[in-house]
């Protein structure tokens, strides 16, 4: 086994999802999913190329009500290349010709994505066709195929297509279906007398121009004749020549994009057309894209395990950085949760940068701290946002996009059940703390006091200037109502109508290790333009945040003790996989808010972000009593309650147990590392990749390295 290559033999409908987000190939501008060059999006495949920060937001009707919802944009598909005998049938899943055999292969040490496949048409010709793919690490703007079609027992005139397809939609996630996705309104499509296609097409509510160019050649074949084939939102460039029996015919495909939100250009498609032209040959592509990854390999390694986990610490360092690569220093984005490569949670950004700080910030600090030029950028909506709930400082979105106004739905669809229900999730007002954990992170990795004296020590203070105004004095002691925590199980009360949850733990000793953190660096408070009266509530809450407790273990939230326990034995057997636990209940008519049943660590997620002496630290900084035998009590109390709905949960059992129970750690790991290249979920991975677990797997092999 090769550490460097992920390799799939054959075909199978079931897994193709799957095997194209973890072939998916890109350099932070823009990604593809590993479709095959001839499909079309049929259920089985889903050809998906997206950029970073392309967003657009459209109106649904949906159970009755008119919803607006923001999504990441299936941007035009560049992919498309088929072949046939003159005269016979296109090359395509699904049509007449016969796939004999199949295999492709993820290089990922290059970057490159290889496939072989041997086909039969109906007329009983042999063809091996073999393409090699890659999305430059090197130029973000190009992307290339290398494709031979090697006829095995037939002469004839071969036919080759090249074209650009602008009549994708959104349609990668089922249950996002019923939702609008046609994101793209066409501009033009036609082909030039020097040998170029091109595509231009417009985002529907947000403009923004995408251009797309491609030359198409066959190199070796002067005499090839040539043809231009336009329709509506399509063009394609058909090259027909001569084939021979053992002879491979070589053709390469090199497109550029470039899009209205790119700096020093023209116009788009003009800029696409020149950076086509002056693209060079595939080979001296390769040559430079490589050089890039080699670079970014000194820097990415996580070192540990045998071959297999090497191969696995190894493609999550690559999906990782196909997303957040040094490309995005110069770009206006943030960290999509499920990267470039579908369009799950419809490509927005989250808190996962909790999870990728600790690998990211020590080994690229320029892309780290681009993400949080992001946040700042968006700090005028998050003081809004505050401003519109009567507080003051900065209330950071629960799902951000383009311009950092809060993009939860108002719906979210249980496919159980089928129906639409209230989504509560922009009420986890903890995203803004994992900013400002991220800003101190980031200042630890590269003890950059200008960073810290600008505006990452003012992303800090008007966090915490927010949960100052959020936290309300109750007696001697600060409570925070009406949120909800990292678990996602409980947004409510049973016995409440208004969504929320009060005093959740991880939201107030959170609270309290912000406030600390400002108090003791004065170049936060000079940032932030932080006022003696802001020092002196944020000395108070650093004292006197509320913690509860029961049964001698931390309380996920106040109340958590006098819920429900749950009967698990009763639901394993009646389920088997009972991760979406909540899908399950509400099926039943009934709601994880009436039991002690969490999707994912909510209060070992103090454990996993501050490590236990600094949580111990802080308790005894509010006045609680806590020791060894009360923090072993709270994780096994939480572990046993926990049926880890997300993929995220099992890196932070992992990591915590691996400090506070050794032996209980090994299946969290084991979970965490094949959460992807696995699916452990099954099928969400298909839809895009994990990167907050990803990176969250390759710090828990990498901690002596940041």
């Amino acid at each position: 086994m090769d550490p460097w290559v992920l390799a799939y033999d054959g075909f199978d409908p079931a897994t193709e999802g799957l095997r194209e987000a973890l072939t998916t190939l890109g350099n932070g501008y823009v990604a593809t999913r590993g479709a095959a060059a001839e499909a079309e999006a049929d259920g089985v495949h889903y050809p998906g190329t997206y950029l970073a920060g392309c967003y657009d937001r459209l109106e649904s009707h949906v159970a009755g009500r008119t919803v607006t919802n923001e999504d990441v944009v299936n941007i035009p598909n560049w992919l498309p290349l088929t072949f046939r005998p003159a005269g016979g049938e296109w090359f395509a899943p699904g049509g007449g010709v016969r796939i004999l055999a199949c295999r492709r292969w993820l290089d990922l040490r290059r970057g490159v994505l290889t496939r072989l496949v041997r086909v039969r048409d109906g007329d009983g010709r042999t063809t091996v066709v073999e393409e090699r793919r890659l999305v430059s690490m090197d130029d973000p703007h190009l992307a290339a195929l290398a494709v031979t079609v090697t006829p095995e027992d037939w002469d004839g005139l071969l036919e080759v297509r090249s074209a650009l397809d602008g009549r994708v939609v959104n349609a990668g996630v089922a249950r996002y279906r019923e939702l609008n996705g046609r994101h793209l309104v066409p501009l033009a499509a036609h082909s030039s007398a020097d040998g170029v296609v091109e595509l231009l097409a417009r985002t529907a509510t947000s403009r923004v121009e995408i251009a797309l160019a491609a030359r198409t050649t066959a190199p070796g074949h002067p005499g090839a004749r040539r043809a231009a084939v336009t329709r509506r939102a399509w063009v394609a460039d058909v090259l027909t020549l001569h084939a021979h029996a053992g002879e491979a015919v070589r053709v390469e495909k090199v497109v550029a994009v470039h899009t209205s939100r790119d700096r020093a250009i023209g116009a788009p498609a003009e800029a696409a057309r020149a950076a086509a032209l002056r693209a060079p040959g595939f080979e001296e592509l390769l040559e430079r894209h490589a050089g890039a990854w080699e670079r970014l390999w000194a820097r990415a390694r996580v070192e540990g395990g045998d071959a297999e986990v090497r191969q696995i610490l190894d493609l999550y360092a690559f999906h990782l950085l196909q997303t957040a690569s040094p490309h995005i220093t110069d770009l206006d984005v943030g960290l999509p949760a499920r990267g470039l490569h579908g369009e799950a949670y419809r490509g927005h950004v989250f808190w996962d940068e909790l999870f990728v700080f600790p690998y990211l910030a020590p080994r690229f600090p320029g892309v780290a701290e681009a993400l949080l030029r992001y946040r700042w950028r968006r700090l005028p909506a998050a003081r809004r946002a505050a401003a519109r709930e009567g507080r003051a400082g900065a209330m950071f979105p629960w799902q951000s996009g383009g311009d950092g106004r809060e993009e939860t739905p108002e719906l979210h669809y249980n496919p159980r059940s089928g129906r639409w229900l209230p989504d509560n999730s922009h009420l986890q007002r903890h995203v803004g703390l994992a900013v400002a954990v991220n800003v101190w992170r980031h200042h630890r990795a590269t003890r950059d006091a200008a960073f810290l004296a600008g505006f990452g020590g003012e992303l800090m203070a008007e966090v915490a200037r927010f949960f100052a105004s959020l936290a309300v004095r109750e007696g001697d002691r600060y409570a925070i109502r009406g949120v909800m925590g990292p678990d996602e199980y409980h947004d409510g009360y049973p016995d409440r109508a208004e969504p929320g949850i009060d005093n959740n733990a991880y939201t107030n000793v959170m609270t309290a290790w912000l406030m600390r953190r400002v108090l003791e660096t004065p170049a936060v408070a000079d940032a932030g333009g932080l006022t003696a009266a802001d020092l002196d509530r944020f000395a108070e809450l650093a004292h006197g945040m509320r913690v509860d407790f029961h049964d001698g273990v931390i309380s996920q939230f106040e109340g958590y003790g006098e819920l429900l326990e749950l009967d698990w034995d009763r639901y394993r057997r009646g389920y088997g996989d009972i991760r979406r636990l909540d899908r399950i209940l509400e099926a039943e008519g009934d709601t994880p808010n009436r039991y002690k049943a969490s999707k994912q660590a909510d209060v070992l997620m103090l454990f996993h972000v501050l490590g236990e002496e600094e949580l111990s630290r802080l308790l005894a900084g509010l006045g609680y009593a806590w020791d060894a035998a009360a923090a072993a009590r709270t994780v096994d109390y939480y572990l046993a309650r926990t049926c880890h709905g997300s993929t995220l949960s099992a890196v932070v059992h992992a990591g915590v147990l691996a400090r506070v129970r050794p032996g209980a750690s090994e299946p969290f790991l084991v979970e965490a590392l094949n959460s992807d290249v696995r699916d452990v979920q099954g099928g969400t991975t298909a839809e895009g990749v994990h990167l907050g677990a990803m990176a969250g797997v390759l710090s828990l092999f990498g901690r002596s390295a940041g």
